[in-house]
């Protein structure tokens, strides 16, 4: 995994601040997306779109203006016990490219404070069940039983 991080931000990857995210999950949702990997795809999907509009947010550019984040994911299924451990690796840049007066700039996201984090999360739990039970996947009951 670091290899492979290291290979895509010094050969592929423009030069440009990254920040990695590591993104666990309750133990139902690890079986689940061990088991039926499909809903992870949805799952990441509504990660990537909220950690993507954070971003933009962090960095005071819109989408809408035409201003773009990047990331990369990496799907990991095994912790360093090689036990069971389906959690997401999101190499993310950290800010955002747009164009100002027709250049190119990247506007660095500003720092993170703990209640920014909390701020990011909080949408996304809630988020990621909703996709998950509007697909038809039990898991609303399981998540609920969790402290």
């Amino acid at each position: 995994m670091a290899e492979s991080g290291a290979h895509l931000v010094g050969n592929v990857l423009p030069k440009a601040p990254y920040r990695q995210w590591v993104l666990s999950f309750p133990w139902p949702l690890r079986m689940l997306f061990a088991a039926q990997p499909q809903w992870l795809s949805r799952v990441l999907g509504v990660v990537i779109r909220a950690l993507s509009t954070a971003l933009l947010k962090r960095a005071g550019v819109r989408h809408c203006n035409g201003a773009r984040t990047g990331m990369v994911t990496f799907i990991q299924r095994f912790g360093s016990k090689l036990n069971l451990n389906v959690h997401l690796h999101v190499l993310a840049l950290d800010g955002a490219y747009s164009f100002k007066h027709g250049k190119v700039c990247f506007p660095r996201a500003e720092a993170l404070r703990p209640e920014t984090l909390n701020t990011l999360l909080t949408p996304i739990i809630p988020r990621v069940t909703r996709t998950l039970v509007r697909a038809g996947v039990r898991v609303a009951e399981a998540l609920a039983a969790l402290p």
